[in-house]
């Protein structure tokens, strides 16, 4: 994820002796890395320094500017396999777990509110208080009420959806990677807006104000859709590095990140968004 205040990238990745580790990739000047006191699965983060990384039994918080991190237990959450995190507009980190619970935090550390449907979560947004789950197993979107306590609706999300980003027009993307298409959800009410095939296995993700971005992993290239009309319309496109799996948009400089996923590192396309 990209993080405004400090104008860097930080990346998940595997650590030392089983562990993580978020590197920080800056504007200018060297990469650093911060070591993480566990294993972590999904990062999130609140855009003014800091990140938060999932792990069993609670999350890690990462001072990007520190390079420090800590752990925080969720209380009576121990033995839980949390693999996914998001942070809402009020500040409430949400957690996702193995067995398919999504879990609402009322502070750092105690639960506010839970719902318990899903196969598995493997992904979650926020689009102001309302969280967005993402289930593989059943490759489904669920928007989840600002309590915490309910599920409000569900669609099926293609024939096999991957990965989810939100932007920051109000909309969620997600990579339906089995079916080879984009789909855009409103979130107010859940709906489906839009459906656009894009072949070779779409599966990174990011919003920015202008384009959708999507990366294409069979051929190892990332496409720019403008989605202000119905139909989504493909303005620019690059090659990328082996296995683009993650994406990332700096706004201010209009810079997109494509982080590997096979180790063949993180590229950078300045004025990515510029029609060439």
């Amino acid at each position: 994820m990209f993080d405004p205040v400090t104008a860097s990238l930080a990346v998940l990745s595997p650590g030392v002796g089983g562990q993580s580790a978020v590197t920080v990739v800056p504007a200018a000047g060297d990469l650093r890395l911060i070591p993480l006191p566990g294993k972590a699965t999904a990062l999130t983060g609140d855009r003014e320094g800091t990140v938060y990384a999932s792990t069993r039994g609670g999350y890690f918080r990462v001072d990007l500017r520190a390079g420090t991190a800590s752990q925080v237990e969720v209380e009576g959450q121990h033995d839980t396999d949390f693999t996914a995190i998001a942070r809402r507009a009020d500040g409430k980190l949400v957690l996702g777990s193995a067995d398919g619970a999504v879990y609402t935090l009322s502070s750092d550390t105690a639960v506010g509110g839970s719902v318990k449907i899903f196969a598995r979560v493997d992904a979650l947004v926020a689009q102001g208080n309302t969280t967005f789950v993402l289930d593989r197993g059943q490759t489904s979107v669920t928007t989840i009420s600002a309590s915490g306590t309910d599920a409000d609706h569900a669609l099926r999300a293609g024939e096999g959806a991957t990965t989810m980003a939100a932007d920051s027009a109000g909309r969620v993307l997600v990579a339906d990677t089995r079916g080879d298409e984009l789909l855009v959800f409103g979130s107010d009410p859940l709906i489906l807006r839009q459906r656009y095939p894009v072949r070779d296995a779409p599966y990174g993700l990011a919003g920015s104000s202008k384009l959708a971005w999507v990366s294409q992993t069979a051929i190892n290239s990332v496409v720019g859709y403008d989605l202000a009309t119905g139909i989504p319309v493909e303005k620019v496109r690059y090659r990328t590095v082996q296995q683009p799996n993650s994406l990332a948009f700096d706004e201010a400089s209009g810079t997109l990140y494509v982080v590997s996923g096979s180790g063949a590192g993180v590229q950078v396309i300045a004025g990515a968004a510029e029609v060439r």
